[in-house]
Protein backbone atom coordinates (compact mmCIF):
# COMPACT_ATOMS: atom_id res chain seq x y z
CA UNK A 1 0.00 0.00 0.00
CA UNK A 2 3.19 2.57 1.31
CA UNK A 3 4.14 2.11 -3.12
CA UNK A 4 0.75 2.92 -4.03
CA UNK A 5 0.67 6.16 -2.10
CA UNK A 6 3.84 6.76 -2.79
CA UNK A 7 3.39 6.60 -6.30
CA UNK A 8 0.32 9.05 -6.21
CA UNK A 9 1.84 11.54 -4.45
CA UNK A 10 5.05 11.83 -7.33
CA UNK A 11 2.06 12.10 -9.10
CA UNK A 12 0.29 15.30 -7.72
CA UNK A 13 3.63 16.73 -7.35
CA UNK A 14 4.39 16.55 -10.85
CA UNK A 15 0.98 17.73 -11.94
CA UNK A 16 1.37 20.65 -9.62
CA UNK A 17 4.78 21.31 -10.64
CA UNK A 18 3.71 21.72 -14.29
CA UNK A 19 0.96 24.22 -13.12
CA UNK A 20 3.41 26.48 -12.17
CA UNK A 21 3.98 29.44 -14.48
CA UNK A 22 5.65 32.71 -14.41
CA UNK A 23 3.83 35.90 -14.77
CA UNK A 24 5.28 38.96 -16.54
CA UNK A 25 3.41 42.51 -16.13
CA UNK A 26 4.57 45.90 -16.89
CA UNK A 27 4.17 48.10 -13.59
CA UNK A 28 3.16 51.74 -13.20
CA UNK A 29 5.74 53.84 -11.35
CA UNK A 30 2.79 54.09 -8.70
CA UNK A 31 2.94 50.50 -8.50
CA UNK A 32 6.89 50.21 -8.06
CA UNK A 33 6.72 53.51 -5.28
CA UNK A 34 3.59 51.15 -3.52
CA UNK A 35 6.20 48.24 -3.65
CA UNK A 36 9.08 50.09 -2.50
CA UNK A 37 11.61 48.48 -5.11
CA UNK A 38 14.26 50.62 -4.87
CA UNK A 39 14.77 49.09 -1.29
CA UNK A 40 14.94 45.21 -2.44
CA UNK A 41 18.16 43.85 -3.00
CA UNK A 42 19.99 43.73 -6.45
CA UNK A 43 21.37 41.24 -7.86
CA UNK A 44 22.91 40.88 -11.54
CA UNK A 45 24.27 38.22 -14.41
CA UNK A 46 25.96 37.85 -17.27
CA UNK A 47 24.59 36.39 -20.48
CA UNK A 48 24.53 32.45 -20.16
CA UNK A 49 22.54 29.84 -19.18
CA UNK A 50 21.50 29.55 -15.66
CA UNK A 51 19.35 26.47 -14.29
CA UNK A 52 17.73 27.85 -11.08
CA UNK A 53 15.29 26.60 -8.84
CA UNK A 54 12.94 29.02 -6.80
CA UNK A 55 12.69 27.35 -2.63
CA UNK A 56 10.49 30.57 -2.23
CA UNK A 57 8.56 32.66 -4.34
CA UNK A 58 10.40 35.35 -5.67
CA UNK A 59 8.94 39.07 -7.12
CA UNK A 60 11.61 41.04 -9.39
CA UNK A 61 11.78 43.91 -11.12
CA UNK A 62 14.33 43.88 -14.20
CA UNK A 63 16.56 47.37 -14.41
CA UNK A 64 18.31 45.57 -17.60
CA UNK A 65 18.60 42.45 -19.24
CA UNK A 66 16.48 40.30 -21.36
CA UNK A 67 15.65 36.86 -19.99
CA UNK A 68 13.69 33.62 -22.05
CA UNK A 69 12.97 31.17 -19.02
CA UNK A 70 12.64 27.69 -19.86
CA UNK A 71 10.08 25.58 -17.01
CA UNK A 72 11.80 22.55 -16.62
CA UNK A 73 9.90 19.65 -18.59
CA UNK A 74 8.43 22.00 -21.24
CA UNK A 75 9.61 23.07 -24.42
CA UNK A 76 7.79 26.69 -23.50
CA UNK A 77 9.22 29.51 -22.30
CA UNK A 78 8.23 33.08 -21.19
CA UNK A 79 10.19 36.20 -22.31
CA UNK A 80 10.64 38.73 -19.85
CA UNK A 81 13.46 42.00 -19.97
CA UNK A 82 14.07 45.64 -18.65
CA UNK A 83 11.06 47.32 -17.05
CA UNK A 84 8.83 43.67 -16.59
CA UNK A 85 7.89 42.46 -12.71
CA UNK A 86 8.51 39.23 -12.87
CA UNK A 87 6.57 37.02 -10.65
CA UNK A 88 8.47 33.40 -10.18
CA UNK A 89 6.07 30.79 -8.39
CA UNK A 90 7.43 28.18 -5.24
CA UNK A 91 8.82 25.22 -6.46
CA UNK A 92 9.51 25.92 -9.87
CA UNK A 93 12.70 24.71 -11.49
CA UNK A 94 13.65 26.43 -14.78
CA UNK A 95 16.67 27.44 -17.30
CA UNK A 96 17.09 31.05 -17.89
CA UNK A 97 18.92 31.67 -21.22
CA UNK A 98 19.99 35.11 -20.61
CA UNK A 99 20.68 36.80 -23.81
CA UNK A 100 21.36 40.57 -22.55
CA UNK A 101 23.25 40.60 -19.39
CA UNK A 102 21.01 41.10 -16.28
CA UNK A 103 20.67 43.52 -13.34
CA UNK A 104 17.09 43.25 -11.11
CA UNK A 105 15.57 44.35 -7.57
CA UNK A 106 14.23 41.01 -6.41
CA UNK A 107 12.11 39.95 -2.87
CA UNK A 108 11.33 36.83 -1.60
CA UNK A 109 7.54 35.82 -0.04
CA UNK A 110 7.68 35.47 3.21
CA UNK A 111 7.81 32.22 4.72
Amino acid sequence: MATGSDESSSTSTAAAASSLSITVEKPSSSQLTELNIKSWPKWGCPPGKFPLKFDAEEICYLLKGKVKAYTKGSSECVEFGAGDLVTIPKGLSCTWDVSVAVDKHYKFASP
